[in-house]
């Protein structure tokens, strides 16, 4: 009897299996097509950025990127990640808290807002500050008559940026401190600890990985944008170019050495995109390891109970 049930659960774990399964032809066609795709459009240009960068050799490339223009759009660059990340950090743990842990009038629109940015075109966003803080806009005489720049000027690259990258932080955390619910914040007020203390001590802890997350993505972004900073930065050199804009211009530029130039640019700009997926990689790794160590310590405190 025993012997008859175990053969009929066995050909019921191969008939699922075989049901479940592509024959061997169509697995390896499939994962030929993806390498080759990836192959095609993912690897083979970002190694012929490198190339062409490294074309002249390393003395040249360096010089590129020390050139007075460009390595002021690395660093106008790295100053405006600066600024806009910390803001978006700072944004999207207040709304993520407030979406995740609290019901409230008004929560769908404000997750709607949030959302805003992936439906807009980033240089329709970075139209919408010119027609607002430009000469011809809305605040533009007042913003002239207190000699305050916006338009053209690292103000509006900021806003600008802090737009379009606004909801990477924000959507990391909604579903991570869903996840969690809200048991462990109301222990905690229960026990005495006040609000500032139960977000600082409960809250954030647990959701750690996925900030880290967000601000990576977050990041990335801001120092690739293009199309929003372009409308509102002027594209002026050495004053208002972010290394995107820089490559354009070296790109388009007549000089016999602008396309290297500008390669040299974007090889950094790339550098910068790889170093990002690996930590990405590596918090996505981290973040796993934690989520199987949590279910065997839950598995093994069952199995005592």
């Amino acid at each position: 009897m025993a012997g008859t049930i175990q053969s009929n659960l066995k050909a019921r774990r191969t008939a699922s299996r075989r049901g479940t399964e592509e024959p061997a032809f169509v697995k390896w066609t499939l994962i030929t097509i993806g390498l080759a795709f990836a192959l095609l459009f993912l690897l083979v240009p970002l190694v012929n950025v490198f190339y062409q960068a490294l074309e002249k050799g390393v003395r040249f490339y360096l010089a590129a990127l020390t050139e007075p223009d460009s390595w002021s759009a690395i660093r106008l660059t790295l100053i405006i990640a600066a600024i806009s990340v910390p803001l978006n950090v700072v944004f999207g743990l207040a709304a993520a808290w407030a979406i995740a842990k609290f019901e409230f009038r008004g929560k769908a629109i404000l997750i709607t807002l949030i959302d805003l940015p992936f439906a807009v075109s980033p240089v329709v966003s970075g139209l919408v500050f010119v027609l607002l803080f430009g000469m011809q806009g809305y605040f533009g005489q007042w913003l002239d008559d207190h000699n305050i720049k916006i338009i053209f000027a690292v103000p509006g690259m900021v806003m600008a940026t802090i737009f379009v990258t606004f909801p990477f932080v924000a959507r990391e955390l909604i579903p991570v401190m869903q996840a969690t619910g809200s048991e462990q914040e109301q222990a905690a007020l229960t026990l005495g600890a006040s609000g500032w203390q139960t977000f600082w001590h409960v809250t954030l802890p647990s959701v750690k990985w996925g900030l880290l997350y967000g601000v990576i993505l977050c990041n990335a972004r801001a120092m690739g944008e293009f199309g929003a900073v372009s409308v509102v930065s002027g594209k002026i050199a050495g004053q208002t170019q972010t290394m995107p804009l820089r490559v354009e211009e070296l790109y388009n530029s007549s000089k016999l050495s602008g396309g290297t130039a500008a390669f040299a640019v974007a090889s950094l700009l790339a550098l910068l995109a790889l170093f990002t997926l690996g930590v990405k990689t590596w918090v996505e790794w981290k973040t796993r390891r934690n989520y199987e160590l949590a279910q065997r310590a839950e598995a093994n405190f069952q199995s005592q109970i």
